[in-house]
């Protein structure tokens, strides 16, 4: 296998540091040839869709990428910002935000954002951390929740990367944050502004729901630890309000195909919750770091008619952590955990300068005859 070339290396360049932050994708545009392109990467993924590829290629190609995408890209448009994908626009500010947090830290640290299916890609991204130095890199995948459907593919694209390269960085990688302290904070005061804006839950008799994304339930029975984290996140995250078991739920969404995924599906329960009198709903999805297609329409569009049409009477979208300073603070705790032993304190101007002339300084002695 032929690898990459290198990019040109400069004698003094200051190795550097980045934290690299990855989401899971957008499609490029809310139309269908857009959307096309996006499922094909995603849905070609053998972790995504752990069906033998002889079966599940012809229905791929032969049914779902010539139905799916029109449908797809009109629930694209209805989410759709002047911003663009909110998913991107939510992501990069993420990044940005990071970025400072760190600084604020005294780290001088590189953070990117990349998405695993679209843009701005792994392969990309990588690529422009090696044009700029970067000698180590840890990787933050935006899920809370460890699966092998989304953290692993993560790690295998960087690792496919990587694969090619023939100067390969230190490379640590986060698995999980599901029950990290600040990010549990930062759910619960994402809620309580919620209900000091719009009444708490026991007054109106109503009930929190916390939908995460549903995954095929063979996941659970072979190993995969991602129903029990997204249980333990929805524990945590009611212990810190207060909430009693009768208060809240915790449900799965997104289910595809005739298979058995997650149960209880989020669709069914908000339905049931209006057929037995529960006035209010309020609805948060932990899972999701930043408002997306699943959060912004299969909830509170769908999942809002859902729970009016059986019967509820108020139906409350609680926003995904998007740019909120808890949650920035909990990414920075957790950057910053992991980037322990790293040189990553920001230098002086006359550290760096001292640091560069020696760099030369070696690099010309190397270049002398001997």
């Amino acid at each position: 296998m032929p690898f990459d070339r290198e990019p040109e290396f400069t004698h003094g360049q200051l190795s550097r540091s980045a934290v690299l932050l990855v989401n899971l994708g957008t499609p490029a545009a809310p139309e269908p040839k857009a959307v096309r392109a996006y499922l094909k990467q995603f849905l070609s993924d053998p972790r995504v869709v752990e069906i033998p590829r002889p079966v599940w290629l012809p229905i791929l190609y032969g049914v779902i990428l010539n139905v799916r995408p029109k449908k797809s890209a009109a629930k694209y448009a209805s989410i759709w910002t002047d911003k663009g994908s909110p998913l991107l626009y939510h992501s990069e500010q993420q990044a940005l935000l990071l970025r400072g947090y760190l600084g604020n830290r005294g780290l001088d640290v590189d953070v990117r954002l990349a998405m695993r299916y679209g843009e701005p890609s792994i392969p990309r991204v990588l690529g422009e951390l090696a044009a700029a130095g970067t000698e180590r890199l840890l990787v933050l995948p935006l899920y809370p929740q460890y699966s092998a459907t989304t953290t692993a593919t993560v790690f295998d694209a960087v690792n496919a990367v990587l694969a090619r390269r023939r100067n390969v960085p230190e490379l640590r990688t986060v698995k999980h944050f599901h029950d990290h302290p600040g990010y549990i904070e930062a759910l619960k005061q994402s809620v309580l502004a919620h209900w000091d804006k719009h009444g708490g839950l026991r007054e109106a008799g109503g009930k929190l729901v916390m939908s995460f994304h549903g995954v095929p339930r063979r996941t659970l029975d072979l190993g995969d630890p991602y129903h029990c984290e997204c249980r333990k996140t929805g524990r945590l995250l009611a212990k810190a309000l207060g909430l009693g078991r009768d208060e809240y739920v915790v449900t799965f969404q997104s289910r595809f195909g005739k298979a058995e995924w997650l149960q209880p599906y989020t669709a069914p329960t908000l339905h049931a919750l209006g057929q037995q009198g529960v006035a209010r709903v309020d609805v948060i999805c932990p899972g999701f770091v930043a408002d997306c297609l699943e959060t912004l329409e299969e909830i509170n569009m769908e999942g809002r008619q859902d729970f009016l049409t059986a019967g509820g009477k108020v139906f409350h979208y609680i926003p995904c952590l998007n740019e909120s300073p808890a949650f920035i603070d909990a990414l920075a705790d957790l950057a910053t955990s992991h980037l322990q032993g790293w040189p990553v304190a920001r230098e002086s101007r006359p550290a760096r300068e001292a640091a560069a002339a020696q760099g030369a300084g070696e690099a010309k002695l190397a270049g002398a005859p001997r």
